[in-house]
């Protein structure tokens, strides 16, 4: 037995990134007890997996890195040591057989997270991981000793190290508040403001679309952004847009509006027909029929699509002639005021810098204080590339937290 197997680590927080890293810990005959402040586990993971639970992705490993724009390379050590491929034998290991649907998105069978979750933590737990709810971390006595608020008090525990995976701030019902923030800046650790990603935008509807159409979707639409450009679905909501479309394109907004005030996202709404032919429907006679009903019947529109045209164009569509409707079907503009708040985001962006870590995401200014998934920095669109980087970082913190405690004596004190 290793130096390893007499040694306790406290794993903080109970998601995806927590339970790998303990998993990993626990197999590599490590003492971990994962504290999580809800009364259950893992519930954002959960909550993702209602609508299919998106695991990873297919597509080539070059590619996959490239959704992670400027921390790809930060990443691709975790991604490399734990891939797609990886992350599909885990699933199938625990009894859940997965696939690869038509957009190369990967899934369990099953399409729902609950029954993975249950064989993951019986499969912890038959591993010796201890599991403590309701104890909420909130940082360091003077003596280096974790402090925790539990139903019982105050608690102090020491451990040879510590593995902090607390998440970002969206959905903090859930359990990812972003309350670990000031504690860590009051420790010296750099950290990049917490920011929504994968979310929705305000616009400034009229009180009548908005009435109408909120909660109305726009289907087979290309969103379009400083020459990025996503198909897929948007949502009309009393706020603005959301959608997968827009999400997409979440970061690049995101900055434009914080840089301009505004950004403009250009909708259009038939991606597979070309202006021209477009205006070469339009141009044909209407006879008696409404504007609304020759859109529809003539370029397949939605009454929300329809919709939409009266509300952003420069004038009365029944004064424009076809090729300027033609051109505002293919390129609807609508302008955007600000991000969705961070609360109601798929994921949050920012976090612990890089450079505050080493190449095992131990943090320089707290030796023993590693750091996993969404609390580092780095952001991605949703189809998998989430869920993928919250596991493979977990991993590899779980690797190096094993890895130094073989460098060091352990404590006699236990969590």
């Amino acid at each position: 037995m290793t130096r390893t197997s007499s040694c306790s680590v406290a794993v903080i927080g109970g998601g995806p990134a927590g339970l790998m890293a303990a998993e990993t810990l626990a197999h590599s005959g490590v003492s971990v007890t994962v504290y999580d402040r809800m009364p259950s586990l893992a519930r954002k993971f959960l909550l993702a997996g209602r609508g299919g639970l998106n695991l990873t992705h297919s597509e080539g490993l070059e590619q996959f890195l490239a959704r992670y724009g400027d921390a790809r390379e930060r990443l691709r050590p975790a991604i490399e040591a734990f891939p797609p491929s990886a992350v599909r034998e885990w699933c199938e290991g625990l009894g859940e057989a997965t696939f690869v649907g038509s957009s190369g998105r990967v899934f369990p069978v099953a399409m729902k997270a609950s029954p993975l979750l249950r064989a993951w933590l019986s499969r912890l737990i038959a591993a010796g991981v201890t599991i403590r709810n309701r104890w909420r971390w909130t940082g360091w006595d003077g003596e280096g000793r974790l402090t925790f608020e539990t139903p019982a008090g105050e608690r102090l525990i020491e451990a040879d190290a510590t593995l902090l995976a607390l998440g970002g701030a969206s959905w903090p019902r859930l359990g990812s508040t972003g309350d670990w923030v000031p504690v860590l800046d009051g420790a010296g650790v750099a950290v990049a403001p917490l920011a929504a990603a994968n979310c929705g935008f305000d616009i400034a509807w009229s009180d009548h679309f908005r009435s109408r159409f909120e909660g109305q979707p726009l289907k087979r639409i290309a969103a379009s952004f400083e020459g990025a450009s996503v198909r897929g679905e948007a949502l009309i909501t009393a706020e603005g847009i959301e959608g997968g479309s827009v999400y997409a394109l979440s970061a690049r907004l995101r900055d434009a509006i914080a840089r301009d005030g505004t950004a403009v996202l250009v909708l259009d709404l038939r991606p597979d027909i070309t202006v021209e032919a477009l205006a070469g429907r339009l141009g044909k006679a209407r006879a008696k029929q409404s504007l609304a009903t020759f859109l529809r019947k003539a370029a397949g529109m939605s009454a929300v699509e329809i919709g939409l045209l009266h509300e952003t164009a420069a004038q009365r569509l029944t004064e424009m002639p076809p090729e300027e409707i033609a051109r505002l079907i293919k390129a609807v503009p609508l302008r955007l005021t600000a991000a969705a708040p961070i609360a109601r985001a798929i994921s949050t962006a920012g976090g612990v810098k890089w450079n505050d870590v080493d190449d095992r995401l131990m943090l320089h200014r707290r030796r023993g204080v590693f750091v996993a998934g969404e609390m580092l920095d780095w952001e991605a669109p949703t189809g998998g590339y989430l869920l993928q980087a919250c596991l493979a970082t977990g991993a590899q913190a779980g690797r190096g937290i094993v890895e130094w405690l073989g460098t060091i004596s352990p404590s006699p004190h236990r969590p």
